[in-house]
């Protein structure tokens, strides 16, 4: 899987990714708070896209959010929309931030990085102590490898089970929540 080309396909994407978003407000509800957003969160958005959580965030009352994609347009979008916002243009498995962060949130993004391991790494060293991490996805397992064989099986990798993912975290992070039914996945920790 080449970067390039996942920001070209995302790139592509852009321009209708909003008007075909289905949200499910209430599965969003349910993979914040067992993130652990909340009041006076600093949140860093990983693969943040057009910026689709940035309204779930900001009705709890977050201190700031910070977004990063690796796509350009995808960018452009998120940036227009929430110019108050700091979003960033880069590849989040390298990116060096310059502040930590109380929450890492990877929402509906996770099988779009060629290198997991290197990914959770370097996201673990941007997170504060007792920070909570989270990979989420507002669907089951089975629709999400079944959307990706479809639609983007060049710029995808198969996600883990959500107990293969809770062992590639455990390193970093105590691992608390693994859900993986018909509606979501989340597996998430807080840092060691």
């Amino acid at each position: 899987m080449n970067k390039k080309d996942i920001a070209s396909f995302f790139d592509f994407k852009a321009k209708t990714w909003d008007d075909e978003l289905i949200i499910n407000d209430d599965v969003v509800e349910a993979i914040l708070l067992n993130g652990g957003v909340g009041e006076g969160t600093d949140i860093l958005d990983i693969a943040c896209g057009t910026g689709t959580l940035f309204p779930f965030y900001f009705k709890r009352n977050i201190k700031s959010v910070t977004g990063i994609d690796i796509s350009p347009e995808m960018v452009k979008i998120a940036k227009s929309k929430f110019p108050e916002t700091e979003i960033i243009c880069g590849d989040a498995e390298e990116y060096c931030f310059n502040k930590k962060f109380d929450v890492i949130m990877i929402y509906n993004a996770f099988p779009h990085f060629p290198n997991p391991e290197m990914l959770i790494k370097n996201l673990s060293g941007h997170l504060k102590e007792n920070g909570r991490f989270s990979i989420a996805h507002s669907m089951s397992r089975a629709e999400i490898q079944s959307r990706h064989k479809k639609r983007a099986s060049n710029v995808s990798l198969e996600l883990p089970t959500a107990e293969v993912l809770a062992e590639m975290l455990r390193p970093y992070f105590n691992i608390d929540i693994i859900i993986s039914d018909n509606e979501m996945y989340q597996v998430s920790g807080i840092k060691k």
